[in-house]
C-alpha cells in the first residue's frame, strides 16, 4: 500500500510539473507575441473569443488525412479554405504536394491536428492561417502566439522539415458574402508584420503573398476573387507563380 501511495504521489508530482512547464511555455510565447505588437505601438486587447470552434467537417477531414500514406518527400500545404479549395499537386504539377487545408479552420484547429502533419516528417510545410481567427475576434497577439507554437512544434517533431510561413491575403468589401472578414485591413497588417518578425526569430522563410494580391487601396484585387475572400483560378495561378522559387 505504501508503495502504491508513493507511486501515486510521484505520478501526480510529475503531472503537475509538466502542466506548469506547459503553462510557462504558453505564457512566454504569448508575452513574446505581445512584445511584437508593443514594438509597433499597438497595445494587445483583451476580448472574448472561442478557441474551441471547429468547422463541421473538421474531424472527418482530419480522419481522412490520417489515413493517407506519409512520405518524407511530402510538401504540405496547411491552412483553411484558401488552401483547401484547390488541388495543389495539379496546380503546381508536383506529385509530392499534399493538401492539408480545412475550410473555416483557425490557428487553434491547426495546432490540434498538427501531429498528423509532423508524423510523416515532410520535406516542406507551407502555412497560411489566421484570417478566420480575425473574423472570429481572436486577438492578434493570440494568433501570433499560435504561429510561434506551430513553428516550434514542427521544428521539435520534424527538425529537417523546411517551414514557409505565408502572409495573410487581403479581402475586398465590395462583396457581401463574408462580412465578418471584410474591413479588417488593420488587423491583417498587424498579423502579417508579426508573422515576419516571428519568421526572422525562428529562422524560417516568409512568402509575402499580400502585396501581390492587394490593389492600390489595399483590397483583394477583383480579378483574383469571386466573393471578396476566396480566390478565382487566376488568383491561384498567381499564387503558384509566387511559389515557384520555393518548391
Amino acid at each position: 500500500m505504501k508503495l502504491n501511495i508513493r507511486l501515486y504521489l510521484l505520478t501526480l508530482s510529475s503531472a503537475l510539473l509538466f502542466a506548469a512547464q506547459c503553462n510557462a511555455q504558453e505564457q512566454a510565447e504569448t508575452t513574446e507575441s505581445s512584445g511584437i505588437l508593443m514594438e509597433e505601438g499597438i497595445k494587445p486587447e483583451k476580448v472574448k473569443y472561442d478557441s474551441t470552434y471547429r468547422p463541421g467537417t473538421y474531424q472527418v477531414q482530419v480522419d481522412y488525412f490520417r489515413n493517407y500514406k506519409n512520405s518524407k518527400k511530402d510538401i504540405i500545404f496547411l491552412g483553411n479554405s484558401l488552401t483547401a479549395h484547390i488541388d495543389w499537386s495539379e496546380l503546381l504539377q508536383n506529385k509530392h504536394v499534399r493538401n492539408r487545408g480545412i475550410s473555416s479552420d483557425i490557428t487553434f484547429g491547426v495546432l490540434e491536428r498538427l501531429d498528423e502533419v509532423i508524423e510523416g516528417k515532410p520535406a516542406k510545410v507551407f502555412l497560411l492561417i489566421g484570417i478566420n481567427d480575425i473574423s472570429r475576434n481572436v486577438p492578434e497577439d493570440v494568433i501570433l502566439a499560435n504561429y510561434s507554437k506551430i513553428i516550434r512544434r514542427i521544428k521539435a517533431g520534424s527538425p529537417k522539415t523546411k517551414i514557409y510561413v505565408q502572409t495573410l491575403l487581403p479581402t475586398n468589401n465590395s462583396f457581401d458574402k463574408f462580412k465578418k472578414h471584410y474591413n479588417k485591413e488593420k488587423q491583417t497588417a498587424v498579423v502579417n508584420q508579426g508573422i515576419k518578425k516571428i519568421a526572422a526569430t525562428e529562422n524560417v522563410t516568409v512568402v509575402d503573398l499580400h502585396p501581390h494580391f492587394a490593389d492600390g487601396d489595399g483590397k483583394l484585387k477583383l480579378e483574383y476573387t469571386h466573393d471578396g475572400l476566396h480566390l478565382t483560378i487566376e488568383g491561384y495561378k498567381k499564387w503558384a507563380e509566387i511559389l515557384e522559387k520555393y518548391l
